[in-house]
């Protein structure tokens, strides 16, 4: 048997290659497909089987396009309802490939048709080897239950903990788990950063499963959820009906600074994605920054949303296509165009350029007691209630699409999330929405708390909108 997982960290993002005998599988494909390709082609293997162990919320699965490059056959679960030609997975399905033998089990919770794929090498053992969770069981962590329309988060709680201890739990101690996401994706709310584990260990260390209460179970998977983003209904959809082929996405229109000047002043959004450091410095007015550094297509899915068409800001040929690219894997996949000759070609055209104020932590707690500046804490509840800068007013990035934070815009602003990536980002959506004293938190509430200055620990009182 081969085995190979590949990881996609801009989404936090997990797919798998699993062979015998010359015959491949691909499990839950990201949108771009030419990876497993190539890794089938370097090891002389065809590619005969697509499995997708739920309709993903969080991106653009490739299913599709692969399906069609391949002449390979799709599965996915019965409850599905998928729209392209498929297998429809139910309990008891079993796959054979060389050595290798798939078993499905039948796992909703985290969606109504989720299934975890049992793996067995069966030229080394008859008992199974791994399990492929999906999005049901996570290192750390479970799926959250609230992705669909036809069920309650409470009843798709309740679903998912009997997936757990009814099915996935009965296996053994050994048995390796991989899931498709890891720390960072919003499919859940406490995943590790490892790659791996074994259920033995997720008994051990995970905290869903330390609930042995159904109820209660129930009643903390569905509390304090971490805000839905808009986009992942939609992207369930896309992958309910199946993506087209990226190779059949327009090109990218060239547009010129005067241009770009005219289309920001109708509103159409100008997304920058250059480092923080270099928009800070100086950028498009108006324009916002979402770096390709950090978690570039969520981030750009959460704020602007699958229906925007922004004109993208860069420094290169390169930046412009991956741009593009991490973009479609979330379904944004019709930009207006690009600043052709960027940030050069704007000051070339003669036009003036913004930059966004910073300041350190120890500068900050000077204004803060002398009653000069006001604290916006953009990070998301969990990282919240472990410590924030008294005073401040939480409202995460999240939110930002939804209503925009109610702060004093007579006072100066300073922004802050963890490192900076996202403090930048919500800086420039405060500056795009006329707000002049903005000033971004050089390094983050990481920097304030390596200054040793005060932390508070308290419940967020999030305003309501």
């Amino acid at each position: 048997m081969y085995f190979e997982q590949f990881f996609l960290g801009c989404l936090a993002h997990a797919s798998y290659l699993i062979a015998s005998d010359g015959e491949a599988a691909i499990v839950d494909p990201q949108r771009d497909v030419d990876i497993y390709l190539q890794a089938a082609a370097e090891r002389g293997l065809k590619i005969r089987h697509i499995f997708e162990t739920h309709l993903h919320a969080d991106f653009v699965s490739g299913h599709l396009e692969l399906a069609s490059r391949t002449g390979a056959t799709i599965y996915i679960g019965e409850k599905a309802e998928a729209a392209f030609p498929h297998v429809a997975v139910t309990d008891g399905f079993e796959l054979k490939m060389g050595c290798v033998k798939i078993s499905a089990l039948e796992t909703p919770g985290h969606t109504p048709e989720s299934v975890c794929l049992v793996i067995t090498d069966e030229e080394k053992s008859p008992e199974p080897w791994a399990v492929l969770t999906g999005d049901t069981l996570f290192l750390g962590d479970v799926g959250r239950p609230d992705l669909s329309k036809a069920y309650s988060s409470q009843q798709l709680a309740g679903m998912l903990y009997d997936s757990l201890h009814g099915k996935l739990l009965k296996l053994k101690d050994d048995v390796l788990v991989y899931p498709a996401h890891g720390a960072g994706s919003l499919c859940g709310r406490n995943m590790r950063a490892d790659r791996f584990s074994t259920l033995g260990t997720e008994r051990l260390t995970n905290y869903a499963l330390q609930i042995k209460d159904r109820d209660e179970f129930v009643r903390q998977l569905t509390t304090n959820l971490p805000s839905r983003p808009e986009y992942f209904l939609q992207d369930a959809q896309i992958n309910r009906q199946g993506a087209p082929s990226l190779g059949n996405l327009p090109p990218l229109e060239k547009i010129s600074p005067r241009e770009l000047q005219a289309l920001i002043a109708e509103g159409v959004f100008a997304l920058d994605v250059r480092a923080n450091a270099e928009f800070v410095e100086a950028h498009v007015p108006g324009s916002v920054n979402i770096a390709l550094s950090g978690q570039f297509a969520s981030w750009a899915g959460i704020v602007l949303g699958l229906s925007a068409r922004p004109v993208l800001i860069a420094d290169s040929d390169e930046q412009y296509s991956e741009a593009r690219l991490r973009l479609a894997r979330v379904g944004i996949e019709d930009p207006r165009g690009y600043l052709e000759g960027g940030i050069v070609a704007w000051k070339q055209a003669g036009l003036a350029l913004a930059e966004t104020l910073q300041i350190t932590a120890q500068e900050l707690q000077a204004k803060i007691k002398a009653g000069q500046m006001q604290v916006l804490d953009v990070r998301r509840e969990p990282e919240w209630q472990s410590g924030h800068i008294a005073g401040a007013t939480w409202w995460p990035l999240d939110n930002f699409k939804v209503a925009a934070p109610e702060i004093d815009a007579a006072v100066p602003l300073a922004v802050h999330c963890k490192g900076g990536y996202r403090s930048v980002t919500a800086c420039s959506l405060l500056e795009r929405a006329g707000l002049q004293n903005v000033v971004n938190i050089i390094g983050g509430f990481d920097a304030w708390q390596q200054s040793g200055l005060p932390v508070e620990v308290a419940e967020p009182e999030v305003q309501n909108k």
